[in-house]
């Protein structure tokens, strides 16, 4: 086989066309193929920078089809450039299947960074941003979703979802019910003229946008869970049953009985000899 061309994955503008690097038109102009999520929204881009190539739609209800394709390209020595609707290539968006299918063939992957809405609104949001988890569109079929929820309800890291406007009152009241009343940024219109970034919590955005119809695409940052308070929870939760009960369900579990004593023992804050202690005096 002779060789392969590169998949080059170019950041693009998130709303101000402004913002692309010098090295992304470049290879937007040389490569063979320009694979678009959108390419009505891509060809305003190009036009723009006056950037004349072979434009191809990949997206998620082609993308199988298009991509055994594009793949085919790569194989042939073609250089494709794989670009989103918006931002960054292969987040929350069926560039991640391309990039798993070229790597399984062994074909070079690179990345042209540049915009990404996630990165945006967690730096902008005033919530901590040290460590912080990306979760996308929340899942639409209703037991998926409760699933995803009911996960991220003990979540301690900022969380960052994606949200489209004529869903967002729906989203934020699920978020409100799983999480309760956070603290939360909700932007939108992000690097565009009418940019916004309202720090609030998820009681007044519901209030908001129960009577405000939403505009722009969304994204919602919330404050994880408070440490402290779940440590708490949890040591209160195991006072509900006895300490018997406590050692044997992790023996149940496959844990030796000095290993269920040592578990135990961490769940509530005491010593192991604690344990022993209690196991002793209540036989």
């Amino acid at each position: 086989m002779g060789k392969t061309g590169t998949l080059y994955l170019v950041a693009t503008p998130i709303g101000n066309l402004e913002d692309i690097t010098l090295r992304a038109l470049r290879i937007l102009r040389e490569a063979d193929i320009i694979a678009a999520e959108d390419t009505r929204q891509t060809l305003k881009l190009l036009n723009h920078y006056e950037i004349k190539n072979r434009l191809v739609s990949y997206y998620e209800h082609n993308r199988i089809e298009k991509g055994n394709y594009l793949v085919g390209q790569l194989l042939e020595g073609k250089n494709v450039a794989l670009v989103s609707d918006a931002g960054t290539p292969g987040i929350s968006d069926p560039g991640e299947d391309l990039v798993v299918r070229a790597v399984s063939k062994g074909i070079p992957v690179t990345m042209i960074p540049g915009p990404a809405a996630v990165i945006a609104g967690v730096v902008l949001s005033g919530l901590p941003s040290g460590r912080f988890v990306f979760e996308g569109f929340l899942p639409m079929n209703k037991r998926a979703r409760r699933e995803r929820l009911e996960s991220i309800s003990r979540e301690t890291r900022t969380m960052v979802f994606y949200e489209a406007p004529h869903k967002l009152i729906y989203t934020l009241k699920d978020l409100r019910c799983a999480l309760g009343n956070r603290k939360t940024a909700i932007a939108r219109e992000l690097t565009k003229k009418f940019e916004e970034v309202w720090r609030t919590t998820l009681d007044e955005a519901v209030d908001r946008y129960e009577n405000e119809a939403p505009k722009g695409e969304f994204v919602i940052i919330i404050e994880g869970a408070d440490e402290r308070e779940l440590q708490e929870a949890e040591m209160k939760s195991w006072e509900s049953i006895s300490l018997e009960e406590h050692v044997r369900m992790y023996m149940d579990s496959g844990f030796d009985k000095k290993e269920a004593m040592k578990k135990a023992a961490e769940d509530r804050g005491i010593s192991k000899r604690e344990v022993y202690k209690g196991l002793i005096e209540n036989k």
